[in-house]
């Protein structure tokens, strides 16, 4: 991915990599240079984004219980 420089020396940070980090507006982000002069970045909180699978932890609702799962696999209901 590669974005352009405008002459305030902004960038866009690409969705693809602001989702993969978890970062919004108002999100605070690090540059750090490695070793072989390449830079990384990262949030500055070193927080990990929530995975897809805890985003939808929740997301079901209020369930049966065993009873009502029971009658309805018998046929009960």
């Amino acid at each position: 991915m590669s974005t352009t420089v405008t002459v305030k020396g902004q960038v866009t940070i690409p969705k693809p990599v602001r989702d993969l980090l978890g970062i919004g507006p108002g999100s605070k982000v690090d540059f750090r240079r490695t070793a072989d002069g390449s830079v990384i970045l990262s949030r500055a909180d070193d927080t990990r984004p929530a995975s897809r699978f805890e985003r939808l932890r929740g997301q079901a609702g209020e369930g049966l219980d065993t009873d009502a799962i029971m009658a309805l696999t018998r046929g009960d209901a």
